[in-house]
């Protein structure tokens, strides 16, 4: 009753986003400053915490959708595109939106881009489908300028990763990277030198279908992480939705409680260490024992969900849907719908 209760104190705050487009990528600097990506070329960015927020597309980028960003303050921020082949794209800003800059077109015609993360300003990392059956990773140490391919594990048949987020790709420290997959299995690849070379373990998540398996990666240091998903064709199912790992993604186990649903991603709550919140289409959940066990707080559909250092939340979604994670100081929650 006790997490119940505590659940409830948790509610989504809609804002005003100024666009109806379809909303994956997600990314906050801080409590003020957070960016956002979408179908039709679309970017957001609020620098006073979602009072405001300005939105814009990318000049002869219109067909694109932008499934990631990666920004570093509020003038610079980094566009990933995703599709078939020279779809998939990755653009920079340095002078907040106001004009982007084509930095890499995916050179693989058969290759579709997954997600971007970066450890610093200057060291980044792109995961993309598999080519010749093996999954694709360019690496940059020149702050996107220049991309590197990486050599890669081979990838099962019809396994591959899923762009719902933006964060089936994540980064620790000064070096550590994980990917996760689905498809013919769920699983996560590591890498400890900066996507260098790559080991893999296989999760309790749901796989087997081209639907299911992981979507979603978030650590809360380079040993604690958990991983989210399921089946986005069936959203209600609460069954191989959650894993968790405490060795560094090395090994993964069952939670105690599945998810109420499909979930396309997840984050730790930064300033609150073990309360972790996951994002679907059919709700959010949340969880103060690391993913053990879960609370269903909202039925809003949302795509992406990030944290700011200071523990500020923000989730997006479907037709231009963005909100702030809010909690009442006397713990009953305001509404939780957020109309499209």
């Amino acid at each position: 009753m006790l997490l119940v209760l505590a659940a409830a104190a948790f509610s989504w705050i809609p804002q005003v986003s100024n666009t109806t487009a379809s909303l994956r990528g997600l990314d906050a600097v801080s409590s003020k400053i957070v960016w956002a990506s979408g179908t039709q070329a679309t970017w957001l960015r609020t620098i006073d915490g979602g009072l405001h927020w300005q939105a814009g597309t990318v000049a002869g980028a219109e067909s694109l959708d932008f499934r990631d960003v990666a920004a570093f303050d509020a003038v610079t921020a980094f566009l990933l595109s995703s599709g078939p082949g020279a779809q998939s794209r990755i653009y920079q800003t340095i002078d907040g939106g106001r004009n982007w800059r084509l930095l890499f077109t995916n050179p693989d015609t058969d290759g579709f881009f997954d997600a971007i993360s970066f450890w610093d300003r200057r060291h980044g990392i792109v995961l993309g489908d598999p080519v010749n059956g093996k999954f694709t990773i360019f690496t940059t140490d020149d702050a996107g300028r220049s991309w590197q391919r990486r050599p890669t594990r081979s990838a099962l048949p019809n396994e591959g990763a899923f762009a719902a987020s933006g964060t089936c790709l994540v980064v620790q420290s000064c070096s550590k990277a994980w990917f996760a997959t689905g498809g013919a299995a769920a699983r996560v690849f590591l890498s400890t030198d900066r996507g260098r070379s790559w080991t893999v373990s296989s999760t309790p998540l749901s796989g087997a279908t081209s639907s299911a398996g992981i979507f979603s990666l978030a650590f809360s240091d380079s040993l604690h992480g958990i991983a989210v998903g399921g089946d986005y064709t069936k959203p209600d199912v609460r069954a191989r939705t959650v894993a968790i790992t405490t060795d560094g993604g090395k090994s993964w186990s069952t939670a105690k409680q599945e998810l109420f649903g499909y979930r396309s991603a997840v984050t730790f709550i930064r300033s609150q260490p073990g309360t972790i919140v996951a994002v679907g289409t059919n709700g959010s959940d949340i969880s103060f024992d690391a993913g053990a066990t879960w609370i269903e707080f909202s039925s809003t559909p949302f795509n992406a969900v990030t944290s700011a250092p200071d523990g500020s939340m923000w989730a997006v979604g479907p037709k231009g849907v963005i909100a702030k994670l809010a909690r009442t100081p006397n713990g009953q929650s305001r509404a939780s719908r957020v109309s499209p």
